[in-house]
């Protein structure tokens, strides 16, 4: 029997995040998190990123850890 509690495999294909999902991206250049975009489609290797600015869904398919939902900064006076 295989335990599947730690196989990143199968964490891997399990979507959590809906279509309308706002969420960050990490970007792959610099590895930080942008804001603005939502889940256009969950699929089974990741997401289709929906850019809110211009509506665009964005060609290229982002891994569950390249994406996250949309985190709201606390305790800063300018948030």
């Amino acid at each position: 029997m295989v335990n599947t509690a730690f196989d990143r495999s199968v964490a891997r294909s399990r979507n959590t995040l809906s279509t309308g999902t706002a969420v960050d991206v990490r970007s792959r250049y610099v590895g930080a998190w942008s804001s603005g975009f939502e889940v256009a489609e969950p699929l089974n290797d990741g997401y289709r990123i929906r850019r809110l600015s211009d509506g665009s869904v964005l060609p290229d398919v982002f891994t569950n850890e390249d994406v996250r939902a949309q985190r709201h900064k606390t305790g800063m006076w300018w948030y």
